[in-house]
Formats: structure tokens, C-alpha cells, sequence
């Protein structure tokens, strides 16, 4: 994919992003690359994960870039009083204020939703995003997704007995944070078309973390039963876990007897399905670790990738287990214009396709504080404005030192 002059879903929606690191910048790229404008408005030290590193390119950290394209970076100290009057007129256009800051930290600095925000721009869409909601024995809490896997329980269920619980290898609870948070967002905007007001949008990093405990959660609300660690295996279906193949390894997701059946016959072993051991799932879930050792035994002689094809086309979920440089080489994956090019930057692609108005990536993602100008311009301010808010350390184009 290059660049696009398509505008976009959100086409004229304004989002004002006052957050930083993972959830909220990966919400607003989601928005951003469906056509909403989206302003960065980075603290005079800038959004951390600019530092996040090695890799680093053209001063810009990895992760950074990965979640903030189509983006424009203003910096600005909303401490001041002058840098509240700032922010007031970018909520003045705007549909979305959108923070991931310490619970509290509004009201501290007298701008706090309730009590300035919704009754000075009463249609303005307020999303927060925090570590634990600012109340209950959590709240007001910082948290981190390794933290939010932790005290959420996904760590307890993620691993083998021989690992112990391990933390999920992607960020898994930011990352879905911040997709709840763009449909909390959208929900906001549906309602407000009816009753022209906004609303505050709670999201947070344990919420997320407990309701993606599925079917763990659900098979212990029903049995009683603490979950335990199943490595590759799922609880309540079998055969469903990793195998090594003569070259790579493959997974397998079977979900049915149909599915067995066809397995069974492309591996070479139509009599499974009749043995009293693996009739049905209940009894295939009962004797998992005899009917694994026999689909590694069929497979010795097998290339993961070649089986792959096999089983898919047979209509059998299996996929051979594939490294990011493989995958990012995989013609699926080019196919789907899954990785995104644009001068230079490349990135994962837009998953949610739109028949009408698709996402498109338009714009890097920015330096710190490279729209400080035009953003201000935009606003009234001319040259001399702007460069007397720089010299009082309201507004910022280049990074602050962080204080020691």
C-alpha cells in the first residue's frame, strides 16, 4: 500500500490524542487511518516511547512509529494556564479528547471532565484510559499491560506446567484496550446523534484483561474449577495444540467430527474416528495426550507448510507456526496489503476493510512537535505568537530534557 488521497469513514472527525505509550495511541492510529484528524499533543519531554530502543530510524524508535501514523505532533505543557487556552480552542473543532493519564491528573491541573470539560464543550466525546478505573481498590493506580496480564489473571493461564505462568508475548491487554476503546468511542459518537451530547468513555487496562478471559472465566463460573495451565492445548477441545513436522512445526484447531474425520483420512488414518478413544470431542478431550502422540507419529514424515496448504483446502484449521520475517514475506500477507509502505516507513496494514471509503496510511508517523506551527496557525497565531510561546515553555517543537 502507498499513499492514499482516500479520506476515509471518520473524514472530517476530529480527535484531540493526549496520550501516550500503547492503548490510546493504538486507538487513535485505528481512527487515524480511517480518515479522522488526529492531533498529538505531546508534554514538553515528548511521549516516551520515543526512547523505547533499539531499533531506531531518522531519530524515530520502533515502537513509536508502530502505532502513530497519520498523526500530527504538537508539544505543549497543559500545566500552564496559556497551555489550557490552548488546548481549549483545539476542543473547540474537535469530536474527541482522548487521555491515558493517571486518574486524577485533569482535576489536579483544574481542567477534570465533570467539572470544566463537558459543561464548556457539553457535545465533546471524553475517552479515558487507565491502568485500573480511578476508583475501587485499584483505582487511581498506574498499570502497564505485563502488570494488567498479572492482575487480571491472564498470566495464570498462559504457559505450560513445565513454563509456569508466562506473560502473553504481544501486549495483548494495550493493544485490545485500546480497539475497546475506539468502539466505545464510535458507540459515543451513535449516541450523540440523538442526543447531541457527549459522555465520558471509562476504559482500562484490567477491565480488558478480564474480559478477554475467555472460556477460561466461563468454564470456571460453571464448574467451579480454578483453570490450569494447558501450554499449546485448549480446555475444552481436542486435537488442538503444536506439532513438530519433519520441517517446522503445525498447529491445529479441530473444532468438530466432520473436521477430525477429514484430518484423520488426509493423514492416512480413517479408523480414528471409530476408535471408542476419539469418537467425539468429550472423549478426544479425555484421551488428549494419546491422540496427540499419534497425529506427531503421522506427521513425521510431513513439511509444516505443505500440510498447511493440504488441510486448508480439505477445510481443516491448521497453519504452519511462521516467523514475523516470514510472515511479513508471506504473499498472503502482501496480498492483503497487510504490510504498509510510505516513504520509507513500513508498518503493519489496516485490518478492517471498507468497501466504500477503505483506511489508508497518508502520513508518516511525526517528529515531536513538527505541526507545533501549523497547528498554532491554524488556530490565529502568527510567527511572533508562536515564538514567544516557545521561549515561555508553553509550546514546544523539540524535545525537553527530562528532569533528572
Amino acid at each position: 500500500m502507498t499513499k492514499s488521497n482516500t479520506v476515509g469513514a471518520l473524514a472530517g472527525f476530529r480527535v484531540i490524542d493526549l496520550t501516550r505509550v500503547l492503548g490510546g495511541p493504538f486507538c487513535t492510529q485505528l481512527l487515524s487511518d480511517h480518515g479522522a484528524e488526529v492531533i498529538k499533543v505531546e508534554p514538553p519531554q515528548g511521549d516516551e516511547v520515543r526512547d523505547w530502543g533499539p531499533p531506531f530510524k531518522d531519530g524515530l524508535s520502533a515502537y513509536f512509529a508502530g502505532v502513530n501514523r497519520n498523526k500530527r505532533s504538537i508539544g505543549l505543557d497543559m500545566r500552564t494556564k496559556r497551555g489550557q487556552e490552548i488546548l481549549f480552542q483545539l476542543l473547540e473543532g474537535a469530536d474527541v479528547m482522548i487521555d491515558n493519564f493517571k486518574s486524577g491528573s485533569l482535576e489536579k491541573w483544574g481542567i477534570g471532565y465533570d467539572e470544566v470539560l463537558a459543561k464548556r464543550f457539553p457535545s465533546l466525546i471524553y475517552c479515558s484510559i487507565t491502568g485500573f478505573g480511578a476508583d475501587g481498590p485499584f483505582g487511581g493506580f498506574p498499570g502497564y499491560d505485563a502488570v494488567a496480564q498479572a492482575l487480571s489473571g491472564q498470566i495464570s493461564v498462559n504457559g505450560s506446567p513445565e513454563t509456569g505462568p508466562t506473560r502473553i508475548g504481544v501486549p495483548i491487554i494495550d493493544l485490545a484496550t485500546g480497539l475497546y476503546a475506539s468502539i466505545g468511542i464510535l458507540l459515543a459518537v451513535e449516541e450523540r446523534r440523538r442526543s447531541g451530547l457527549g459522555q465520558r468513555v471509562d476504559t482500562s487496562l484490567f477491565d480488558t484483561g478480564v474480559a478477554l478471559l475467555h472460556p477460561q472465566a466461563a468454564n470456571y463460573f460453571m464448574s467451579g474449577k480454578a483453570p490450569v495451565l494447558t501450554g499449546n492445548s485448549h480446555p475444552n477441545i481436542s486435537p488442538y495444540s503444536q506439532y513438530q513436522t519433519k520441517k517446522g512445526r503445525l498447529f491445529m484447531a479441530i473444532g468438530n467430527d466432520r473436521q477430525f474425520r477429514l484430518l484423520a483420512e488426509l493423514l492416512g488414518h480413517p479408523e480414528w474416528p471409530t476408535d471408542p478413544r476419539f469418537l467425539h470431542n468429550p472423549e478426544r478431550v479425555e484421551n488428549r495426550d494419546a491422540l496427540d502422540a499419534e497425529i506427531t507419529d503421522a506427521l513425521r514424515d510431513h513439511v509444516a507448510e505443505d500440510i498447511t496448504m493440504a488441510l486448508l483446502a480439505k477445510g481443516v484449521p491448521a497453519g504452519a507456526v511462521l516467523t514475523i520475517p516470514e510472515v511479513a514475506k508471506h504473499p498472503h500477507t502482501k496480498h492483503r496489503e497487510m504490510v504498509v509502505e510510505l516513504d520509507g516507513y513500513y508498518g503493519t496494514g489496516i485490518p478492517v476493510k471498507m468497501s466504500r471509503t477503505p483506511g489508508s496510511v497518508r502520513t508518516t508517523p511525526p517528529h515531536y512537535g513538527s505541526a507545533t506551527r501549523d497547528v498554532l496557525a491554524g488556530l490565529g497565531y502568527d510567527h511572533a505568537q508562536v515564538d514567544e510561546l516557545i521561549t515561555d515553555g508553553v509550546v514546544y517543537t523539540k524535545r525537553a530534557k527530562a528532569p533528572s
